[in-house]
């Protein structure tokens, strides 16, 4: 097992970036409201580790394909997780409807796992996780991707509502977009020089 901490922050930074304005975070928070966050973490955190198994196993079929193929795939994706970040704002995802208080760790925990779960499902941080893992090595992007994802739904958990109040989520979807518009250029031209 290899592990490569350039290919890790690579991972961590642009599956954090990705993640900060998802839906997920909005949803963590508004559990965390009427829930105990510890348990919601422990929940969102599974589901998450579940997620990027998942897509670190497709990325690594993917990287049984040839070098240029690998790479023309990845920068496709990279260009769709670049267009879909800045093609418009996102809004408030805020899902989670209802007002009941939820209590006790495994009606919280399989609350917050059975909606993370479902909502991530061909998500962009799956695609862009798999995309990585099949360039940048399948623990490293394992282990950067997991704890970007664990770190944004404890972030969403602790200090979501600072968040949310005084940094504009646009302005973090377009710093996401624009480091993988640069990506997806970066890979077309590692297929030329490469």
């Amino acid at each position: 097992m290899h592990l490569d901490p350039l290919a890790i922050l690579t991972a961590f930074g642009l599956i954090f970036l990705a993640e900060l304005p998802d839906k997920t975070m909005f949803a963590s928070l508004a559990m965390g409201t009427r829930m105990r966050p510890l348990y919601v973490w422990f929940g969102t955190s599974s589901a998450f580790i579940v997620h990027v198994a998942i897509a670190v196993g497709a990325g690594s079929l993917i990287g049984l394909l040839p070098d240029w193929i690998v790479k023309l795939v990845s920068a496709s994706l990279f260009a769709f997780g670049a267009f879909m970040l800045l093609r418009n704002g996102g809004g408030d995802d805020e899902e989670e409807n209802g007002t009941r208080t939820v209590t006790g760790f495994w009606p919280v925990y399989s609350t917050a796992f059975m909606a993370v779960f479902i909502s991530e499902w061909g998500d962009l941080t799956q695609i862009t996780t798999a995309n990585l893992a099949a360039s940048n090595g399948t623990w490293s992007t394992a282990i950067g991707s997991a704890a970007a994802l664990m770190s944004v739904s404890a972030l969403a958990l602790l200090a979501g509502q600072f968040i949310a109040k005084r940094v504009p989520l646009k302005t973090v979807q377009r710093i996401g977009g624009v480091c993988m518009l640069g990506l997806a250029i970066w890979t077309v031209v590692e297929i030329f020089i490469g």
